[in-house]
C-alpha cells in the first residue's frame, strides 16, 4: 500500500498540522435575551443553557462571555404586552429598554458587537414579523415599519442590523433608510434563508412571541426547498447585506454549504434553540457526552461553510477552548 491515509492521523500533532477547518470563539455569537427592568435572570426550561435576564445581569453575562473570546452579541427583547399594538410603535419609541439597553452596552462595554433583531413580532399583538391585515401578513406596508426600527436601533448603537422578518424587499428598504438618517457603516445581516422550522420552540417560549393566528409559512421558506435559497441570497446580496444567513444551522448544512459556495458574502449560521436543546437534554441524559458532541456539532456547521455561528453554547465552547 503506498497510500496509507492513516500515517496522517497517527498523533495529535500531526492531526492538528494537517486539520482541514478550524473553529475558535472569534466565530461564535452568543443570542441573549433582555428582560426590562432590574434584578432578574430567569432560566429558560425548555433552553436550561439560556436565561431572560435584565440588563445588570446581561452586562455580566457579556463580561464573562468576553473574558472566553466571546465578543459578538445577538440580542432579542421579551416586550411586555402592554407595549405591544398591531404596528409595533414600541419598536422604535424613545422609551423603549431595548434601544436605551445598547446605547449603556455600548457604553459600559464598547469591544461588544451588538448585532439586533428586526421584525415585527416581539413588538405585535398579532405576533407575525409583518403587518397584519384582515388575516394576511402584507409585505409593502410593512416595510417602512422595519425601516424606523432599524433606524432607531442604529442610532442606539447596534454594529450589526438583524432583518428576521422574511419581507420580499426589506433589505434594500432598510439599506436606503440607514444611508438616508447617515448610518452607512451599520451591517446587515440578512435572515437570508430562514426556515419554517418546527424547532424555534425554545426561543419562543422565551419571548411569548409565537404567533396569535396561524402560522409564519406564507414568509418563512418551506423546509423542502434548497433553489430558493439561491433567489433569496441573490436578491438580497443587490439590495446591500452584508452577511447572508442561513436558519435553522444543522439541519440545513446543504444550504450553508451551497451559499458559501455560490456567494462571496459572509456566510452566517443561526444554530437554534431547538437543535441546542435536542444536544442538551441527550447529554443530560447521559447518551452522549457534552465535550466531545458540543465542539463536533458547531464544527460540522463551520464545516459546511459558516464564517460566522449563532449559537446557545458559545461561552460553553469559548470555556472549552480556553482550558
Amino acid at each position: 500500500m503506498l497510500r496509507r491515509p492513516r500515517r496522517n492521523r497517527k498523533s495529535e500533532s500531526i492531526r492538528s498540522a494537517v486539520r482541514e477547518t478550524h473553529l475558535s470563539p472569534t466565530n461564535l455569537v452568543s443570542p441573549l435575551f433582555l428582560l426590562p427592568g432590574e434584578n432578574k435572570s430567569e432560566v429558560i426550561k425548555s433552553l436550561p443553557v439560556a436565561s431572560r435576564m435584565t440588563l445588570d445581569f446581561m452586562l455580566k453575562e457579556m463580561e464573562a462571555s468576553i473574558e472566553v473570546g466571546i465578543d459578538k452579541f445577538m440580542i432579542f427583547p421579551a416586550i411586555p404586552e402592554e407595549h405591544k399594538d398591531k404596528v409595533a410603535t414600541y419598536s422604535y419609541a424613545e422609551d423603549n429598554f431595548y434601544l436605551r439597553a445598547a446605547e449603556l452596552i455600548k457604553k459600559e462595554i464598547p469591544e461588544a458587537v451588538l448585532i439586533s433583531d428586526v421584525a415585527m413580532d416581539p413588538y405585535s399583538t398579532d405576533g407575525h414579523d409583518g403587518l397584519v391585515i384582515g388575516k394576511e401578513i402584507v409585505n409593502d406596508q410593512t416595510l417602512p415599519i422595519l425601516d424606523r426600527m432599524a433606524v432607531a436601533q442604529a442610532q442606539a448603537g447596534f454594529d450589526i442590523i438583524g432583518p428576521s422578518d422574511m419581507m420580499d424587499g426589506r433589505i434594500e428598504s432598510i439599506r436606503t433608510a440607514m444611508d438616508e438618517a447617515g448610518y452607512y457603516n451599520t451591517s446587515i445581516m440578512s435572515y437570508c434563508a430562514k426556515y419554517a422550522s418546527g424547532f424555534y420552540g425554545p426561543f419562543r417560549d422565551a419571548l411569548d412571541s409565537a404567533p396569535g393566528f396561524g402560522d409564519k409559512k406564507t414568509y418563512q421558506m418551506d423546509p423542502a426547498n434548497k433553489n430558493e435559497a439561491l433567489i433569496e441570497a441573490e436578491l438580497d446580496t443587490q439590495e446591500g447585506a452584508d452577511f447572508l444567513m442561513v436558519k435553522p444551522a444543522l439541519n440545513y448544512l446543504d444550504v450553508i454549504h451551497m451559499l458559501n459556495s455560490e456567494f462571496d458574502l459572509p456566510i452566517a449560521a443561526y444554530h437554534v434553540s431547538g437543535e441546542c436543546a435536542m444536544l442538551l437534554a441527550a447529554c443530560e441524559k447521559g447518551w452522549l457526552d457534552y465535550d466531545v458532541v458540543m465542539p463536533e456539532t458547531l464544527l460540522s456547521i463551520k464545516r459546511a461553510g459558516a464564517d460566522v455561528i449563532m449559537t446557545y453554547l458559545a461561552k460553553s465552547f469559548g470555556e472549552f477552548y480556553h482550558r
